[in-house]
């Protein structure tokens, strides 16, 4: 198992261990109906021009861009939302919330009712640049419908 603090990582209903998609992944650790909050994702926040002067580790990141242009960095500070990984037919999904006032959080819920010992999954579709290959994201979820990338479709 990954060296980590899993405690430091809880949320009721959710679990982190290995996952067979990718390193450690969230699970339910008990059913789920559609609509369950799980949490925010958490972690540090970086403003759109914070972001920019930040040389990211290309090889594993838990940054969540929202539309404001913030980032969030799960690394730094996260819970067990971090650990979702990716599915092209997921069964939870991040999205965005306003609070207080102009603040923007974003809640993971569940799209599918989730069985307890399911892994959770969101899916990523991730954006590039016009500049920036389409290649170097390739998707191991398995699922009927998968796209074979961590890209959202074109």
């Amino acid at each position: 198992m990954n060296q980590i603090d899993l405690t430091a990582l809880s949320l009721p209903g959710v679990e982190v261990h290995d996952s067979g998609v990718h390193g450690l992944g969230a699970f339910a650790s008990q059913d789920l109906p559609v609509g369950t909050k799980l949490g925010q994702y958490a972690g540090r926040r970086y403003s759109a021009e914070q972001a920019e002067a930040v040389d990211w580790d290309s090889s594993l990141t838990y940054l969540f861009g929202l539309s404001d242009g913030t980032l969030i960095d799960g690394a730094d500070g996260g819970n067990a939302t971090r650990h979702l990984n990716h599915a092209c037919e997921p069964n939870c999904e991040a999205v965005e919330v306003q609070r207080k006032g102009r603040r923007i959080v974003l809640e993971v819920r569940t799209i599918k009712p989730v069985r307890a010992g399911d892994e959770l999954f969101i899916d990523y579709a991730l954006t590039v640049d016009e500049s920036e290959p389409r290649t170097g994201y390739p998707c191991y979820c398995k699922s009927a419908g998968c796209r074979g990338t961590l890209l959202g479709p074109v």
